[in-house]
């Protein structure tokens, strides 16, 4: 499922009436609160929980990379062919930031905030979701690289007094 789908005027497109608004990306902005302190601190159990966290929301893993902090914290971020997820540890707060990227249908980054979640044993997750990439239209050179030219969706202008839904 495509994600915040909306309705929207599209004076900007040709086809004008409304077109639905589709992202091409899902972020997840998690902070993880009251965590295990000794694993936000190793880098090797950090690495570990992240990538589990990309292979549980459906993710391909690319590469990995992580860096340690004197005296504590650990930052790093593994790319995956739908985006990333990052990550920055303040051990001394029991607390993680992390950022989960994903682009496609197929991943649910959700799954990932829970694979942390349970990871690193995080007593609260405050998290948001933001759409990225909204297009209300089809891009220029979709056909002249072969994409799916299915990411606009019009309709009539009579509907549009209509609410969404």
């Amino acid at each position: 499922m495509l994600s915040d789908v909306q309705l929207h005027k599209g004076a900007s497109h040709p086809m004008g009436g409304l077109c639905e608004l589709r992202a091409l990306g899902r972020h997840i902005l998690a902070e993880f609160f009251h965590c295990d302190v000794h694993r936000l601190n190793d880098p090797v159990t950090v690495q570990n929980l992240m990538m589990e966290s990309a292979k549980a929301c459906g993710a391909t893993v690319v590469q990995a990379v992580f860096h340690s902090f004197n005296p504590h914290g650990v930052s790093g971020v593994v790319v995956i062919a739908e985006s990333h997820l990052a990550i920055h540890t303040w051990p001394e707060y029991g607390h993680a930031a992390v950022d989960v990227f994903t682009c496609g249908e197929k991943i649910d980054p959700w799954l990932a905030v829970e694979c942390l979640k349970a990871g690193f044993g995080a007593r609260e997750v405050s998290s948001q979701e933001v759409s990225r990439i909204k297009l209300p239209f089809e891009p220029p050179g979709v056909e002249a690289i072969g994409l799916p030219a299915e990411r606009l969706v019009c309709v009539p202008e009579d509907l549009e007094a209509a609410p969404p839904g």
